[in-house]
C-alpha cells in the first residue's frame, strides 16, 4: 500500500516520470513478485578504483532502496534480494564479509521503518553473525503486521537448504498429526514442498534480474 508519504524525499521530475510510467503500464502486466540477485559490486568498485569493495556494496544497497520505492509506486507486490549466501558466508574474505555484514544489517534496520512495507528474513539465522541474525529477526518483527510492499532479504540461503529445512518442517507436521513416514511418503507432492519453503504462501517470482556491474 502506498501512503501520502510515499514520494517523501523524491525530486518533481521523479514524480512526473512515475506518473507517465503508471499511465503507460497496465495493471495485469505489472510483475506480483520480482527477484534481484545482487551481482556485480566488486567489479563496479573495482573499475571506479575504489580501493575496498565495501564501496561498490554501499552504493549497491543504496540503489535497492531506490529500486524497491520505484517497485512499491508502479504496483509490484513482492520483491526479494538475494544479498548474502550460505557459499558467500564461507568463501568470502574475511574483511570484505564483515563490510557485507555491517551493511546488510543497516539495509534491513532501514527497510523495516519505510513506508508501510514488511521486511522478512529468508534463509537460515544459524551459522550468522548473532548481531546480523538479531536485526534480522527485529526488522521482521517490527513489520510483521504491515500490509505493504513484502521485502524479502534473503541472507544465509542456499537452494538444497531450503529444501531440506522444507522437508523438515513437512515431517515435523505429519509427525504431529500422527501419520506415518508410508502415508507420509504417498502423499507428498510438489505444492506440499512449495507451501514450506521460505517464502511459502507467496507467489513465485514472475520477473528475475540479476545485476551486472553497474550499482552506481
Amino acid at each position: 500500500m502506498t501512503s501520502a508519504r510515499s514520494n517523501q524525499g523524491q525530486g518533481p521530475l521523479y514524480r512526473l516520470y512515475i506518473g507517465r510510467l503508471r499511465r503507460q503500464i497496465e495493471p495485469g502486466s505489472v510483475p506480483r513478485h520480482v527477484a534481484m540477485m545482487i551481482d556485480g559490486n566488486r567489479r563496479w568498485a573495482r573499475q571506479l578504483g575504489y580501493a575496498s569493495p565495501a564501496e561498490g556494496h554501499r552504493a549497491g544497497a543504496a540503489k535497492m532502496r531506490e529500486f524497491l520505492e520505484w517497485c512499491d509506486d508502479v504496483g509490484v507486490r513482492v520483491v526479494s534480494l538475494y544479498l548474502l549466501s550460505l557459499d558467500n558466508l564461507r568463501k568470502r574474505e574475511r574483511q570484505e564479509l564483515a563490510d557485507l555484514i555491517e551493511i546488510i544489517a543497516e539495509l534491513a534496520e532501514s527497510l523495516s521503518h519505510v513506508r508501510d512495507w514488511r521486511v522478512q528474513h529468508v534463509g537460515r539465522s544459524d551459522g550468522l553473525p548473532p548481531e546480523l541474525a538479531r536485526v534480522l529477526a527485529s526488522a521482521q518483527e517490527r513489520t510483521k503486521d504491515n500490509t505493504g510492499l513484502h521485502v524479502n532479504l534473503a541472507v544465509g540461503y542456499g537452494g538444497r537448504g531450503e529444501i531440506v529445512d522444507a522437508v523438515r518442517s513437512i515431517i515435523q507436521q505429519h509427525d504431529e498429526q500422527g501419520g506415518t513416514l508410508e502415508k507420509l511418503a504417498a502423499s507428498l507432492t510438489p505444492e506440499q514442498i512449495g507451501e514450506h519453503l521460505y517464502t511459502g504462501g507467496q507467489p513465485d517470482p514472475d520477473l528475475v534480474i540479476r545485476t551486472s556491474g553497474s550499482s552506481g
